[in-house]
């Protein structure tokens, strides 16, 4: 039963970034909330560790990009509770191909610092393509964003794009026209650019940007994730002082000030209806009664949690069949150096500070993702390095450094029936040296390493299928389709006061924020509800 306030006990499961903004809010509006972690590391993917020593290094995520645009920080006035950013200027890099003379690419969140050095490596018409590109899908960008920090109702939707201009997408006829608009929006990310530019060199630089939301930029309905680029401009990518954790950590002194509780160490193994009320057991054997709960665990995860508690098994097997886990994206390198990458024909001002694309061709691309789609190592590796010790000293002690290196795409079922563990080492060499080849002496800079394979994901953050999104985020499991349509709402068909969230929810994967905050006005929606009509408990 609620108190005579109106307050409510919420139990949330998992203490992902998006869990912990969900426990923040429900916290602040008086509710009784407590946040149930079996990791003894809060924050899930968002959360930062000594993996060396002096060295704070990121679990799972590393710059973040989309909460700077949701509002949420000032919300919850994160910086109070000591979560600070650095921006990433320039916000990315792309050097030349190895064995050229040719000038890097350098993107600053100036655009006409920006299109200098795209004339400089590509010509005069592709520097003017890319400023017409920013005009253009920087609106249309922020629009996306008012899409993913919302529900995905139609009604939410069609407000977030109401109003954009169809003349944006006349081209050379000069016909405006939604129809051409929506095609330019749903079309693929590799038809984007080739669209627009001459230079392979910059088209796989940002089809490698795009490519980080998990899809090849070849599937359709991936173009607004290259548009993303233009976002930038705006806002670039912000580096969380003291590692990515640290927004985990504000979070979660936001909640504890606002009474707030946060458990850890002890996994919840059952989630069950009991009366009109639900029971939430841990592996202790305590068991937690609460009015709401919210899962912020990954989708399949809760679902084996509902089964535990006597759900459905039909209904239960029916989801788990129709969700799209993938593959698996990639797998990650932390290494501890002596030095930054030094890339010819650039300072390391230049270079350190955001995003480093190590992609020349976007063939280097599909071959990785095809490799991984038979279950396959990539022929090449294909790498993005970023260095944020350059822009945070603390993260590493002085005179060292720390890389991290993602590459894409690594299966998580290897099609010879082998474990990861007999591929990890071999594969780090792999991805050490791609950037070697890029900046020449690099590896022999490296004196610690830590490796994450896809099983390692799994293991150690409940990242199923190693698959850091939860589940693939192509167009049909997006918006009102993510995870499925009838879960897509956030809510669960016949287990009410139970609530998703996180990256199985719109709007996926990164670091937004936005299906936490969504979940917590839902539930703060059906209390006034359920106040207005007390029949309806």
């Amino acid at each position: 039963m609620s108190r005579p306030d109106g307050s409510r006990s919420v139990a949330i499961v998992g203490s992902g970034h998006n869990a912990l903004v969900a426990a923040c809010y429900l916290a602040r509006a008086g509710h009784r909330v407590e946040v149930l972690e079996r990791d003894t590391v809060l924050g899930g993917a968002v959360s930062t560790v000594e993996r060396f020593p002096g060295h704070q290094v990121d679990r799972g995520s590393s710059a973040h990009i989309m909460i700077r645009h949701t509002g949420i920080i000032e919300e919850l006035e994160l910086e109070r509770f000591g979560l600070r950013y650095i921006d990433c200027d320039p916000w990315a890099f792309a050097p030349a191909p190895p064995g050229t003379d040719l000038p890097p690419l350098v993107f600053h969140r100036d655009l006409d610092q920006t299109c200098a050095s795209i004339a400089a490596a590509c010509g005069e018409r592709d520097a003017e393509a890319y400023r017409r590109f920013a005009t253009v899908w920087g609106p249309r960008s922020v629009r996306v964003m008012r899409a993913f920090s919302g529900t995905p109702s139609g009604g939410h939707l069609l407000k977030s794009f109401w109003g954009m201009d169809p003349r944006e997408a006349a081209g050379a006829t000069g016909r405006a026209s939604g129809g051409a608009l929506s095609r330019e929006m749903m079309q693929s990310g590799d038809a984007l650019l080739d669209s627009l530019f001459d230079s392979e060199r910059l088209k796989a630089a940002l089809a490698w940007f795009g490519a980080q939301s998990g899809p090849p930029m070849s599937e359709p309905g991936s173009a607004p994730m290259v548009g993303f680029a233009a976002l930038m401009h705006i806002l670039p990518p912000g580096r969380a002082v003291g590692g990515s954790g640290s927004l985990s950590k504000a979070l979660v002194a936001r909640l504890e000030s606002d009474g707030g509780v946060v458990s850890a160490g002890d996994a919840v193994v059952s989630v069950a209806r009991d009366g009109d009320r639900w029971r939430v057991r841990t592996a202790s054997g305590r068991d937690i009664h609460a009015d709401t709960v919210i899962a912020g665990c990954h989708i399949l995860t809760t679902l084996n949690l509902l089964q535990q508690g006597g759900f459905d098994a039909a209904v239960l097997a029916d989801w788990r069949r129709r969700i799209r886990v993938g593959p698996g994206i990639g797998m990650v390198v932390r290494a501890a150096t002596t030095a930054l990458p030094r890339y010819p024909g650039a300072e390391t001002t230049e270079s350190a500070h955001g995003l480093q694309l190590l992609v020349t061709d976007r063939r280097e691309l599909r071959r990785a993702h095809g490799a991984a789609l038979a279950g396959d190592l990539p022929p090449r590796p294909v790498v993005l390095a970023m260095s944020f010790s350059a822009l945070d000293p603390t993260l590493a002690p002085a005179g060292e450094h720390q890389l991290t290196l993602w590459s894409q795409w690594h299966p998580y079922h290897l099609a010879d029936g082998t474990q990861w563990s007999a591929h990890a080492d071999r594969e780090a060499d792999r991805i050490i040296a791609e950037l070697d080849a890029h900046a020449p002496g690099f590896a022999d800079t490296v004196t610690q390493r830590h490796v994450q394979t896809p099983a390692d994901l799994e293991r150690e953050m409940g990242l199923l299928g190693g698959n850091v999104m939860h589940v693939e985020m192509s167009i049909d499991q997006m918006f009102m389709w993510r995870p499925l349509p009838e879960l897509a709402n956030q809510r669960v068909p016949g287990a009410p006061g139970l609530y998703l969230t996180g990256a199985s929810t719109h709007p996926g994967g990164g670091v937004s924020g936005a299906s936490g905050r969504s979940a917590a006005r839902l539930v703060e929606q059906d209390l006034r509800t359920h106040r207005l009509l007390p029949w309806r408990r």
